[in-house]
């Protein structure tokens, strides 16, 4: 990491969004460019959600999506809705940095709660989560399509 010159810049256009879609792909197999700008520009306009790229030079190694929420649940909190690291660049404290801009920009803005899920089958990730950024499991999370 002694080569990298990170910097992490909030990304609010179409073409932004578009030069991060290979890294997010990694993570949102199942959405086409097309379906994931649509996507981010409508939850973007309805829902506040904000995308963040980690940049080595122009090149992003690491995204996060969130969104302010209010719950009966939570109350007002920052829902996490995407973390992805580059599958060339894991391992090398992205996510944290990440993690820990968001959860920076929750307390600036009066959010007291950093909440997100994950899938079942991403084990790393939950040992991040738990073991690195000292975040509690407190629920499963259940999806029935409709």
């Amino acid at each position: 990491m002694i080569n990298e010159q990170l910097l992490i810049k909030e990304l609010t256009t179409e073409e932004e969004w578009k030069s991060a879609f290979p890294v997010m792909k990694q993570l949102r197999k199942q959405l086409d460019l097309d379906t994931y700008l649509a996507l981010v520009s409508e939850s973007v306009q309805k829902e506040g959600y904000r995308m963040i790229a980690l940049c080595n030079q122009k090149e992003i190694v690491a995204l996060c999506g969130y969104m302010p929420m209010i719950t009966l649940y939570n109350g007002k909190f920052i829902w996490v809705c995407e973390l992805i690291t580059d599958s060339r660049h894991r391992s090398k404290g992205h996510g944290k940095i990440l993690l820990d801009y968001v959860q920076q920009w929750a307390i600036d803005n009066d959010y007291p709660i950093v909440s997100l899920s994950s899938g079942l089958q991403r084990i790393d990730a939950h040992r991040f989560y738990e073991e690195k950024m000292e975040y509690e499991k407190v629920s499963y999370v259940y999806l029935k399509r409709i």
